[in-house]
């Protein structure tokens, strides 16, 4: 895959009936995505819990998916969906192995998506 992108949050008003928010961009597993509560009035923060506060589909999918809340967030709420991907690296190489194109192709996916992803929290620094 190519990363064609650089889409790493998105952000959505609440208004107390939509439970269900898109995010656009792959991530490769569940716990790759950050959702977050934002209180317009005093900025303050709450990192949302899978299958407490929410459900979601579509990682792996190139194009994302959907986060649905169990309650929607009311009016006064920004819903933030951040791309949080693990600043590690998991593969191994084996000598004399034939070249593992597929692995080596989501290392570097992975590590693009962590460059977008320092490169999101730089632009909303001071």
């Amino acid at each position: 895959m190519t990363i064609s992108s650089t889409t790493v949050r998105n952000s959505y008003s609440g208004d107390g009936s939509t439970t269900a928010f898109n995010y656009t961009f792959k991530i490769f597993e569940n716990s790759d995505l950050e959702v977050i509560l934002r209180t317009d009035s005093t900025g303050s923060e709450t990192v949302q819990t899978i299958t407490t506060h929410y459900t979601m589909t579509g990682a792996g999918n190139a194009n994302g998916g959907t986060v649905t809340f169990v309650t929607a967030p009311a009016s006064g709420i920004t819903v933030v969906l951040r791309r949080a991907i693990p600043q590690t690296q998991a593969i191994d190489y084996i000598a004399n192995d034939p070249f593992p194109a597929e692995s080596h192709e989501e290392g570097l996916d992975r590590a693009m998506m962590t460059l977008q992803q320092v490169q999101e929290e730089v632009t909303r620094s001071i």
